[in-house]
C-alpha cells in the first residue's frame, strides 16, 4: 500500500485487461481503501492511458478517495494504424463502443462493482464519456469533460443522465463557444467551468492542477450518493 501527498492509503495500482466487446485493453486500476466511487479516464486524440496529463488528474482524485481507471481505447495493432493515418482517434462511434465497454466491465468486477462510476473525458474522449454515459444511465452518475468536443456526441447530450462539469480554458476560444452551446442541451445537473488564460492543452502553470481540483470535487459530490433521491436539474457557468 502506498500514500500520495495527503496521506490517504491507495492500494496499488494493478494492471488489468478490460474487456470491451471482442478485444481486451490494457488499463491500470487504483482503488483506495474505502472508495466512495471509480472514475474512468477516456483520453484525447493520440494519447493513451500513460497520458502525463490523465496521470495527474487520477493521482488526485486517489487522494481525495476515488479509484481510477486509465486504460487504452485502442489496441497495440490499432494504435499503429492510427498513428500512420489519424483516422481512429476521431471514430467517436468505436472509441465509445470501448469505454462502454469498460463502465460494463467495471460493473462486474468484484473490486468495483459496488462503486458508482464517473467518466473523466479530453478532447474526443469526452464526446465518447458523453456517448458512454448516455448509453449507460444507470450505471454512470458524473461525467468530467476537459477541452471536450460535446457537439461531436449529437443527439446523445439530451439522453445524458450523469451530472455533468465541462471544463475549457479561456483562451481555448472555438472550444470554449463550441462548450457554451452545449451546455444548452442537457437536461440534467450541469456546469462550465472556465480555467481563466489556459489553452486547449493547459499547459500554463497552475491550469491543470485546477482542472484536477474540479474534477474531485465534482466527482466527490456526485459519487457515492446511489441511495439519495435524484436532485432537480441545474445550470451554471464560471
Amino acid at each position: 500500500m502506498r500514500t500520495q501527498g495527503t496521506g490517504v492509503p491507495l492500494e496499488e495500482e494493478c494492471t488489468v485487461k478490460v474487456s470491451a466487446g471482442k478485444v481486451d485493453l490494457e488499463g491500470s486500476l487504483c482503488i483506495p481503501k474505502g472508495a466512495t466511487g471509480v472514475v474512468v479516464f477516456a483520453h484525447g486524440s493520440g494519447s493513451s492511458r500513460h497520458s502525463s496529463r490523465n496521470q495527474y488528474v487520477a493521482r488526485f482524485l486517489g487522494e481525495g478517495g476515488l479509484g481510477t481507471l486509465l486504460f487504452d481505447l485502442l489496441t497495440a495493432q490499432e494504435e499503429a494504424v492510427d498513428a500512420r493515418t489519424g483516422r481512429l482517434r476521431f471514430d467517436i462511434r468505436l472509441l465509445a463502443d470501448r469505454l462502454v465497454g469498460a463502465v460494463d466491465w467495471l460493473k462486474h468486477n468484484a473490486d468495483t462493482a459496488h462503486l458508482d462510476i464517473g467518466c473523466f473525458g479530453a478532447s474526443t474522449g469526452a464526446t465518447a464519456a458523453l456517448v458512454a454515459a448516455a448509453e449507460r444511465p444507470d450505471a454512470v452518475r458524473a461525467v468530467v469533460s476537459r477541452g471536450g468536443r460535446p457537439d461531436l456526441a449529437g443527439p446523445a447530450l439530451p439522453h445524458v443522465k450523469a451530472a455533468t462539469l465541462l471544463i475549457v480554458g479561456g483562451r481555448d476560444y472555438e472550444v470554449l463557444v463550441i462548450n457554451r452551446q452545449a451546455l444548452e442541451r442537457f437536461r440534467v445537473e450541469k456546469e462550465l467551468t472556465v480555467v481563466p488564460e489556459a489553452t486547449h492543452l493547459f499547459e500554463e502553470p497552475g491550469a491543470l492542477e485546477q482542472v484536477a481540483l474540479l474534477a474531485r470535487d465534482w466527482f466527490l459530490a456526485h459519487l457515492g450518493k446511489s441511495g439519495g433521491e435524484p436532485q432537480e436539474p441545474t445550470s451554471a457557468e464560471k
